[in-house]
């Protein structure tokens, strides 16, 4: 904190958040050491029904194919 990066993702993914939880998880905390390791240089990151998705800035276009291809898959 503070994450210029993070609260614009935010902004971005408002209009979506009927369609998903968001759950943000603050890497500097000691129990989340691993994530720290893994993404302390690439904030903010973004994983998608527990799978990596993206990093830095919000690509909208591969946010909305995968998030419409998980909606599908549980109909």
């Amino acid at each position: 904190k503070p994450c210029p990066l993070c609260d614009e993702a935010k902004e971005v993914l408002e209009p979506y958040k009927r369609r998903f939880i968001l759950q943000e998880v603050d890497i500097t905390l000691p129990e989340n050491s691993a994530w720290y390791d893994k993404y302390k240089y690439d904030i903010p990151v973004f994983h998608l029904n527990g799978k990596f998705l993206m990093k830095h800035r919000v690509n909208i276009q591969k946010f909305e194919d995968q998030l419409r291809k998980l909606e599908l898959q549980s109909g």
